[in-house]
């Protein structure tokens, strides 16, 4: 045996992690939150599943139902209001050594993974769309969400806002797609849309304080929305529709008043320069 080859187990031996590791199995109160997080993604998926499967055990052509799609929006709803909380419980209490990695890959499931297989439920069974555009619209969503939370843990901005429209607000965006409008090429393009702005380089604002409550009331309205509407109840189509053309219009609105914003600075940058020269 040459010494090359016996020296490979104690390379291998060496590169053996260390660190707390007693203390990387200790879940917190935050990493609670973050497993319920997941577990919401995870039955959302299952819930939109059993609507197909079902339609294969009784032999009929496969038509989304709102009642699961309802309920598959709700469960994604209550896995975004644990990932609101994880943060500010880990920050109030204790934080374990585990507890960001646990919080993005709760995250892909819920908000990258989830709405990714509602859209291949909601396009995917019809004529009026061909399969493979379905496939890369609900890929774009996955994958851009994946970059968004790598991005997230390695690059912080300077204004300490988001960089990209968050996982949550884009997985909620695509979700108000699917329930405002039927499938067809046209509906479909908005999720390329929805992924750029994932990635994008616009900052979105944190939700702290008076906005994080903001942010906890709208979750809970569209919950009550959603249950109306999946109890077939009197005005819950309305209500559906008018939450789901709010959050479009919110995602578009703050990039538009990001590039206002941009401008406005560039004219006063251009005024004070003109001025200096003077």
């Amino acid at each position: 045996m040459t010494t090359a080859d016996a020296s490979w187990p104690l390379d291998e031996t060496d590169e053996e992690p260390r660190g707390p590791v007693g203390k990387a199995f200790r879940l917190s109160a935050a990493d609670s939150l973050s497993l319920g997080n997941a577990l919401c993604g995870f039955l959302s998926v299952c819930v939109l599943a059993w609507s197909a499967i079902r339609a294969l055990q009784e032999h009929k052509p496969f038509a989304a139902d709102p009642r699961f799609f309802g309920t598959a929006v709700v469960l994604l709803l209550i896995g975004a209001t644990c990932d609101l909380f994880d943060g500010l419980v880990a920050r109030k209490f204790r934080a374990s050594a585990m507890g960001a990695e646990l919080d993005n890959l709760a995250d892909v499931i819920s908000f990258g993974f989830a709405p990714a297989f509602m859209v291949v439920i909601w396009a995917g069974f019809t004529p009026q769309v061909p399969f493979p555009l379905v496939m890369t619209a609900a890929g774009s969503v996955l994958l851009a969400g994946v970059i968004r939370l790598a991005r997230f843990a390695c690059v912080k901005t300077k204004s300490g806002d988001f960089m990209g429209l968050p996982i949550p607000m884009g997985a909620m965006t695509v979700v108000s797609v699917v329930m405002l409008f039927a499938p067809s090429i046209w509906t479909v393009l908005p999720i390329f849309g929805i992924a750029y702005l994932m990635v994008s380089r616009i900052e979105y604002p944190k939700p702290k304080g008076n906005l994080a409550a903001a942010v906890l009331a709208w979750m809970m309205i569209n919950v009550a929305c959603l249950t109306i509407w999946a109890a077939g109840l009197a005005g819950g189509d309305t209500l559906i529709k008018v939450g789901a053309i709010m959050q479009i219009a919110m995602v578009s609105a703050i990039p538009l008043r990001v590039l206002m914003f941009k401008r406005e600075k560039r004219r006063e940058q251009r005024r004070e320069s003109e001025l200096s020269s003077l």
